[in-house]
């Protein structure tokens, strides 16, 4: 299948976000703001224009039940924005950072959110009521490099982490007061903020996009020496699968399911991995499947064969937004940095995701 909607919204993006009933998108055009645009019947129109930061936004999340979005950026800074009326008003979150905010994402009960950053810190913030601010708690001393990706386990007190240290770890980040002790999650609960679960040494070079699957019993990673990682029972006595790819690196993964695992990056093309009965993951096919045009001249059958050599898939039928003379082909023109969920069915899998590149 191809992408069922492309639409180019900038020269280059570096994230993105959804809000809530998906009819608006918060993305960063390569630079200090996030623009957010609205779909109206038959096209995307701006709305706002939120350009607090000094520096790059590197990473954006839209909370589904408050309706509030966080930014941060390489100037160190974390803005909270709350709609009131039809303008967004920022709150400064205090991260005591003194490099670059990498990366950020709403636990799933949104009553906090974490921070990765270039000072081999993650900070866990928090809306504090007695003083109406935003504050951190921030897990030191445990990476040994940037903090290039975020993911909060369904219990809402486990935290993954990747780092350019080329490891995996996974946190506990209760804070008393904000999170209750419950007897379901009671493993989670009678952990300490920042004690360390589990420190996955799988990969030998930076790792990018940890993503638990829905039940949170999987955890899956990518390497920069294009590899994908999956552990089960992370918590107990993990089990690792190391899948090694001809293709270039990835860059993010995302489960659509407890079986099915989406990955984006390098190569410019969604690749599918998917788990057999007996719990073994392989790499199945790649998601942007393109056919040449019948017309297509010599060159463009030698450019498509080339591609094939190396895992894409020659563009041939025209579209809206795609030239189809260009030799990549499909949607993505250029490496793709994020992928995320958009709508999900019933049984909690998820039926239409977006990805956003360079």
């Amino acid at each position: 299948m191809a992408a069922a909607a492309i639409h180019q919204f900038a020269e280059c993006i570096t994230c993105h976000a959804w809000s809530p009933d998906q009819s608006m998108i918060a993305f960063c055009p390569n630079n200090h703001e996030v623009h957010i645009y609205k779909f109206f019947t038959d096209k995307w129109e701006k709305l706002h224009v939120l350009s607090k930061h000094d520096q790059i936004v590197s990473g954006i999340d839209w909370s589904n039940s408050s309706n509030k979005i966080v930014t941060v950026s390489h100037d160190r800074n974390s803005y909270v924005w709350t709609q009131e009326g039809s303008d967004w008003i920022p709150t400064l979150v205090i991260l005591k950072l003194n490099r670059a905010a990498l990366c950020v994402q709403w636990s799933p009960k949104e009553n906090k959110f974490a921070v990765g950053s270039g000072a081999k810190s993650v900070c866990i913030c928090y809306y504090e009521q007695e003083n109406n601010w935003w504050i951190s708690k921030v897990i030191r001393k445990r990476h040994e490099s940037s903090v290039t990706s975020l993911a909060w386990h369904p219990n809402n007190i486990y935290l993954a982490t990747t780092s350019t240290d080329g490891k995996c770890r996974v946190f506990s980040t209760f804070i008393k007061g904000v999170d209750t002790r419950g007897s379901q999650s009671s493993t989670s609960t009678n952990s300490k903020f920042g004690e360390q679960i589990a420190q996955l040494d799988l990969s030998s070079t930076w790792v990018f996009g940890v993503r638990w699957s829905p039940s949170g019993k999987t955890l899956a990673y990518a390497g920069h020496n294009s590899m994908v990682y999956v552990i089960d029972e992370v918590e107990s006595s993990p089990v690792a699968q190391n899948l090694t790819l001809r293709d270039l690196p990835l860059r993010d993964v995302l489960f659509v399911s407890e079986r099915t695992l989406v990955g984006v990056g390098f190569d410019c093309n969604p690749m599918i991995f998917a788990a057999d009965d007996t719990g073994l993951w392989s790499f199945v096919r790649f998601l942007d499947e393109m056919k040449a045009a019948p017309s297509a001249s010599k060159a463009s059958q030698l450019s498509e064969a080339l591609g094939k050599l190396y895992g894409q898939s020659k563009q041939g039928a025209s579209s809206d937004t795609v030239e189809p003379s260009k030799a990549r082909g499909g949607a993505h023109e250029n490496c793709i940095t994020c992928i995320v969920p958009l709508r999900k069915g019933s049984d909690g899998t998820i039926k239409r995701f977006s990805t956003s590149g360079l």
